[in-house]
């Protein structure tokens, strides 16, 4: 696995993302990095990969189907299948089947499991465009999601902030 941010930024322009969305992966990057230094278990290489690649379906798509599509990218490029689940489950706090459904997207859980996918969404979740926001600011701009959704988003905040500790 390449451990290069230059790499990954080649990777996103060649598949046509925006050098806005480019700026984006790079701010979650950086704040995703933060947890990994802080003597996580996390795998930095997959950290790395996962949030500099979570937006790579934004060269298809700007509807909340960008994770389910840049996980497919991932797929079709053959990287790691834990690269693609991070992509794939990067959006909020994650998303069950049921509301993919609800959605229109494919019936796939989405809800971040392992540490490097709670990492990358935690991290995305805290980049505001290239500029870091705060867990108050995120859980405002959140203000019309579902009840339900914006708990699971400030309880997977709670739990990075203690493998950040």
């Amino acid at each position: 696995m390449h451990n290069d941010t230059v790499f990954f930024e080649g990777l996103l322009a060649r598949k046509g993302c925006s050098p806005k969305v480019i700026a984006h992966c790079r701010a979650v990057n950086a704040i995703a990095m933060e947890y990994v230094r802080k003597g996580s278990l996390a795998d930095p290489g997959l950290v790395l990969a996962g949030s500099m690649l979570h937006d790579i379906g934004r060269s298809r798509t700007h509807s909340i189907g960008h994770a389910q599509a840049g996980a497919a990218i991932c797929r079709e490029l053959g990287l790691a299948e834990d690269v693609a689940r991070i992509v794939e489950c990067h959006t909020g706090a994650g998303l069950t089947a049921d509301e993919c459904t609800l959605l229109g997207l494919l019936p796939i859980d989405c809800v971040p499991e392992t540490l490097e996918e709670k990492i990358v969404t935690n991290a995305d979740n805290l980049a505001g465009g290239k500029r870091r926001i705060s867990i108050e600011q995120d859980m405002m701009d959140a203000f019309a999601l579902p009840r339900k959704v914006r708990r699971r988003m400030y309880r997977l905040w709670l739990e990075m902030e203690l493998v950040r500790a």
